[in-house]
């Protein structure tokens, strides 16, 4: 089983590492997580491309797909956590919504933050631009080149 630490408990946030980047959900009780995702739950590439994403609840496992998770409840040192009736509830609330996405404001960690406390959070991005910044500008060519995409898409439409 590729769980790292604890078993978790509902409300927690669970981060998936994936190749080149994590994947974060929140745990709703009896194996499942609500997480931001594709249509079909398997790669976030096809969000990236569309700038829409769907609130899906899929078996922990499932997502997982080998990879190591765990609990990662890092936020709780800047603010206080909903209690977990509270965000498991919102959570299942929006299972079935299509979302707008954005790596850089609407990705799947700050969805799960935001359920989790109330503010939208993603280290992930913020680690990113700090990279970009000391000159490598490799976020911004990614942002670039799916921006482009996405552009492309619509005028196809």
């Amino acid at each position: 089983m590729p769980l790292i630490g604890p078993e978790p408990k509902p409300g927690d946030l669970i981060e998936f590492y994936r190749v080149g980047y994590q994947h974060w959900g929140v745990y709703v009780g009896n194996g499942y997580i609500v997480h931001l995702t594709d249509p079909q739950g398997l790669s976030l590439l096809f969000s990236v491309v569309r700038a829409t994403a769907v609130v899906r609840r899929d078996y922990l496992e499932s997502v997982a797909r080998g990879c190591d998770y765990k609990v990662n409840n890092k936020y709780d040192s800047k603010c206080s956590p909903y209690p977990a009736i509270k965000i498991v509830n919102a959570a299942l609330e929006e299972v079935g919504k299509t979302k707008n996405y954005s790596v850089t404001s609407a990705n799947c960690e700050h969805f799960a933050s935001y359920l989790r406390y109330g503010e939208q959070f993603s280290d992930q991005v913020d680690n990113a631009k700090k990279y970009a910044a000391g000159g490598t500008g490799i976020l911004a060519a990614i942002i670039a080149f799916f921006t482009i995409i996405r552009r492309s898409n619509r005028q196809k439409q």
